[in-house]
């Protein structure tokens, strides 16, 4: 193949199979209504089955659920005629996927589930076949071809199972008024956990490492504090340890382009005045937008008197993964 072939046929199959995406809107029906409400209602888990990449797919749409509120499992068809359909219950939902509804080792399965009187939903490429009559509900997966050139390999339609699976965890996510900080508690690792879920005063500096200086303080002695504490600021306070302003290593530099006199010099002669501050019970990502709203590197974490009792710095954010990608 040439390279123009090459790319021809890369561009065929994302076409066959952004089709059989789209075709699957009408699927979306009163069976899938049907489909949302007996697992809304169940007060068990979806157990998922599969066979081959119908399975594959199963165990994706098992991760998604999970992490978006519906607690679901996988159980393989083979495994569970030798002792693993122990783990369905009644309160379950047992969802199959089949390309042509007629797997044998699930239809295996369903005296089984009928036994048990669990809620059966096909996700099918053929609602008239066997799997279908048997089903509570089936949801239509069905596609007008597969990418593979001889219309065998499960492509298009494993892509389109996985799209109605997306479908079904999202419908439910909103049903059940899932929020970011429900998805956040699910995720505590990772930046998308910690956006959600990590506030300043967990991560911020604090206690004698925050640099702080008196408005009295000599010039010389703000120095050596922003030194000695290594984060290129101090916090300027007055006598009630109210905070009055900020002194940062830019500070100094613009001072010293125009005078190299400091001795009389003192903090509040440097300090910007109403500098930017946050509170430390908000959340740690938004401490990162103020940074990058405002182009600057640290933001001073105040309690409800205005007295700072901490630093948050633009590299220890990034260092957490909190920055978007």
């Amino acid at each position: 193949m040439s390279e123009e072939q090459i790319i021809a046929k890369g561009r065929e199959v994302i076409k066959i199979e952004g089709n059989a995406v789209l075709g699957l809107e009408k699927s979306i029906d009163d069976s899938f209504v049907k489909a949302v409400k007996i697992i809304l209602s169940s007060k068990g888990r979806v157990v998922f089955t599969g066979m081959g990449k119908s399975g594959l797919i199963a165990r994706k749409i098992v991760a998604t659920m999970n992490s978006t509120g519906t607690a679901a499992i996988f159980m393989h068809p083979t495994d569970a005629l030798h002792g693993d359909l122990g783990m369905v219950r009644k309160d379950d939902v047992v969802i199959m996927i089949s390309k042509s509804g007629n797997t044998e080792e699930l239809l295996n399965l369903i005296p089984m589930f009928k036994r048990i009187d669990v809620k059966i939903i096909g996700m099918l490429g053929v609602r008239d076949s066997k799997l279908g009559r048997e089903c509570d509900v089936c949801l239509n997966v069905s596609v007008e071809q597969e990418a593979c050139p001889h219309d065998l390999v499960p492509t298009a339609s494993t892509t389109a199972s996985l799209a109605m699976g997306d479908a079904l965890a999202i419908a439910l996510l909103e049903m059940r008024g899932f929020t970011p900080e429900d998805f956040a508690l699910l995720h505590p690792a990772g930046s998308l956990g910690k956006r959600l879920s990590l506030r300043i005063e967990e991560i911020m500096i604090k206690g004698k490492d925050v640099p702080v200086v008196n408005e009295e303080t000599p010039l010389k002695d703000t120095i050596y504090e922003i030194t000695s504490k290594r984060l290129g600021t101090t916090c300027v306070v007055d006598d009630n340890g109210l905070l009055t302003g900020i002194i940062t290593d830019g500070d100094l530099r613009r001072l010293l382009e125009k005078t190299l006199d400091l001795k009389d010099l003192k903090a509040s002669d440097v300090m910007t005045v109403n500098p930017k501050t946050i509170k430390p019970d908000l959340l740690a990502s938004f401490a990162l937008q103020e940074m990058e709203k405002y182009n600057i590197t640290s933001l001073i974490v105040i309690d409800d008197f205005g007295i700072p009792v901490g630093i948050v710095h633009l590299h220890d954010l990034v260092k957490l993964g909190l920055q978007r990608r």
